[in-house]
């Protein structure tokens, strides 16, 4: 799961992105910065006591910085923010809501407007090109892919509205328009960036009523990771934050992205893998494994909650939790598989 961490010059987000990592395992790709974080999870470490393996692997989360895009050509900065971000899986859109340097109120709604239109700007030039691509293709007697043709002059009519793709679910999740990896089609978090002293979401914007937001003071998340467990634990009390943005916001990121995860146990390894909610058992081993999907036979299923009531895996399937699933069952938040399969 990656994420792409965008906002305004000034906007907070590099010290959001060090909160959110801790200024650990970064990678440098161009003018990117990428970094790979575990996913807390209280029923890993559960896990990982009652097997005692000799490996013990989170989920993971990968975040990436997107560098702030210099003022010039329009069409240049859409295409090199096109380039930056067209992969990854979501948004994080920093917002600030802090008075800046030289004391000036902040102004999240312009804020987010502006930068969302730079998204549906990349958009339309990507689907502009493609419908030149048809007129020409047209002279030559090429005939177009129709659900293709049809979705993109959909796309092309909310575009020239200013209407981002996400606010037409159908559209922006159509496989027939996949390859053009639309910006203003992926699921956005929007994170506003406050004053220390302030937890709240602003008041009164239509925002909050389309898209998921949230609230963190980043620069107090930013002190608070640098700092020892028992430094942070009297910072917490004393600002009085209950979680930590790090993992409301990977919480949040779950949500908008509706995956969920579940458990490989064992001597060897204890493994959070992270799939779609509700995806089929054979399709959840290939995360595992390829070879697990197309060798599947059965899987092994107990809930996370029954393994740790029963005690281990022999009891519960004694008490019946344990059972045999076949290939289309939906996998569920907490369940830990074993796949049965030959290739």
């Amino acid at each position: 799961m990656q994420l792409g961490i965008i906002g305004l010059a000034q906007s907070g987000k590099a010290t959001l992105f060090e909160a959110l990592t801790g200024g650990m395992g970064q990678e440098k790709k161009g003018e990117q910065v990428l970094a790979v974080v575990d996913v807390p999870d209280a029923r890993v470490d559960t896990l990982s006591q009652m097997y005692k393996p000799k490996k013990t692997t989170y989920a993971k989360v990968q975040y990436l910085a997107a560098p702030r895009i210099a003022a010039g050509d329009r069409a240049k900065a859409a295409e090199r923010l096109m380039g930056q971000i067209r992969n990854c899986d979501a948004l994080i859109h920093v917002v600030r809501n802090f008075a800046d340097a030289a004391g000036q109120a902040p102004n999240p709604a312009a804020d987010f407007a502006q930068l969302d239109e730079e998204l549906i700007f990349a958009d339309l030039l990507v689907a502009e090109k493609k419908q030149e691509r048809y007129e020409a293709d047209a002279k030559r007697g090429k005939k177009p892919d129709l659900e293709e043709k049809e979705l993109l002059d959909q796309c092309l009519e909310m575009l020239n509205s200013s209407i981002p793709l996400r606010r037409n679910q159908q559209i922006a999740q159509a496989k027939a328009l996949r390859g053009f990896a639309f910006l203003s089609a992926k699921p956005m978090l929007v994170v506003f960036n406050n004053e220390d002293e302030d937890s709240g979401l602003p008041q009164g914007l239509e925002i909050c009523k389309a898209d998921p937001c949230m609230a963190v003071r980043a620069r107090l998340e930013q002190e608070l990771g640098r700092m020892s467990a028992d430094e942070a634990g009297a910072f917490l009390e004393e600002f009085g934050v209950d979680e930590q943005a790090k993992d409301r916001v990977i919480e949040a990121s779950y949500k908008l992205l509706g995956v969920i995860s579940f458990f490989t146990v064992g001597e060897d390894e204890v493994r959070a893998w992270t799939i779609k909610q509700d995806m089929p058992a054979q399709q959840a081993a290939g995360a595992i494994h390829t070879d697990l999907e197309k060798g599947f036979i059965r899987a092994e299923v107990v809930s996370y909650d029954d393994l740790v009531s029963a005690g281990n895996i022999n009891e519960a399937r004694r008490q019946g939790t344990l059972r045999l699933e076949g290939k289309t069952y939906p996998v569920k938040d907490g369940d830990i598989v074993h796949v049965r399969f030959n290739v």
